[in-house]
């Protein structure tokens, strides 16, 4: 195993996630404990010591699961991340009650690593907000040694990310991102990771595979990157992109059965990041895969000016894409809670006057119209 450091810890390059743990006959809330016991033996005794799990993940089950699991081990031979789970805002004025529970749950007196659950277009007003006293109460349970390392993790856009570091930035640890070779344009990922750098915040690596997107390509994709490394699996060329970024300290994946972790074990076994050749490669590949589905915006805005309704064309572009690429998910109906229900993608009149000045000639009307379908649908 790979070992990164992190202070004055040993983090392996690999941790394990808890949000994708094996069930019994496809249900999410009922997580296999034996299965999930027998994964975890199996990375500790291969060198995985940091495991991420969350309030919400497996419909509250996680958090009580890896309790269990770990509890079986000496407490000094695992790191333990959970999160308080601000993407719903009804807990927002619960953070003591849930931070509390949260120990209970995963029979410990203190966390290795807390964070901040997604802070996004949703929540972030919410995050900031004095009155909840988040932030003031975290931080007393770090000085109580309840918390020994407090972050974040981040769906949001750049700007989000950049409110929330205003003014927590200098108290964070640690930020975990999706990050990967397709997101490393679609989603910004790289402007984050440089973000992160100006406020010397090392990087968590989450969604590595894209939910498993990454975990197999086309034959045609095959066939390029095996041409350049005949031995290597694919889905460990997602993993080999990410050890070529230095900022990146952990990497987590949300391995669902036996088979996954150890093959993800076995590539963190040896640091093979990319050569130049092999990331333009790779790089070329996913600008390809995102070209067959995503509408090209370059965000001129000459849109925007033409539009009577006053929408931001370019931003509801962007979450149609992704939305349109994961075939649907979470990620666009959380950012759109942000906006006003006149300016979402169903208040489009289709007048296609921004049709007749968008210099990529996108049938922006068709998509907005698609777009509010989708949501409904």
């Amino acid at each position: 195993m790979i070992y990164k450091d992190f202070q004055d810890m040993k983090l392996s390059a690999l941790g394990m996630g808890a949000m994708r743990l094996p069930v019994i006959n496809g249900e999410d809330s009922r997580i296999d404990e034996k299965a999930a016991a027998e994964m975890v033996a199996y990375a500790m005794e291969h060198g995985i010591n940091y495991y991420d799990t969350a309030w919400g993940y497996h419909e509250g089950n996680s958090e009580t699961v890896m309790g269990r699991i770990l509890d079986q081990y000496p407490r000094s031979t695992y790191y333990l991340a959970t999160k308080f789970p601000g993407y719903d805002l009804s807990n927002m004025d619960k953070v003591e009650e849930i931070f509390e529970k949260q120990l209970e749950k995963c029979k410990v007196e203190y966390f290795d690593f807390y964070l901040f659950h997604n802070v996004c277009e949703m929540n972030i007003d919410a995050y900031l907000d004095e009155k909840y006293g988040i932030f003031n109460y975290l931080m007393k349970q770090k000085e109580k040694g309840r918390i020994h390392h407090l972050g974040f993790s981040a769906h949001g856009s750049y700007d989000v990310m950049k409110r929330f570091l205003e003014a927590y930035g200098e108290q964070m640890e640690f930020c975990q991102i999706q990050l990967n070779y397709l997101d490393w344009s679609f989603q910004n990922a790289k402007e984050k990771v440089d973000l992160l750098s100006e406020y010397h915040i090392p990087v968590w690596v989450m969604e590595p595979l894209r939910g498993g997107r990454l975990a197999s390509l086309s034959e045609e994709n095959s066939e390029k990157l095996k041409t350049l490394r005949p031995d290597e699996g694919i889905p460990a060329w997602a993993f080999r992109f990410l050890q070529g970024i230095p900022e990146v300290k952990m990497i987590l994946s949300g391995m669902s059965d036996f088979a996954q972790m150890q093959d993800n074990i076995h590539t963190f076994e040896t640091d093979k990041p990319l050569n130049e050749q092999e990331k333009t490669a790779l790089l070329e590949i996913a600008d390809n895969m995102v070209k067959h589905i995503a509408l090209p915006c370059t965000a001129c805005r000459y849109c925007t000016s033409h539009c009577p309704q006053e929408l931001d064309i370019p931003m509801l572009l962007e979450l149609y894409n992704e939305h349109c690429f994961t075939g649907g998910g979470f990620i666009a109906p959380m950012a759109l809670q942000a906006v006003p229900e006149e300016k979402q993608p169903g208040a489009c009149i289709g007048c296609q006057s921004c049709e007749a000045v968008c210099p990529q000639q996108i049938k922006i009307s068709g998509a907005m119209a698609d777009f509010a379908h989708k949501l409904n649908g």
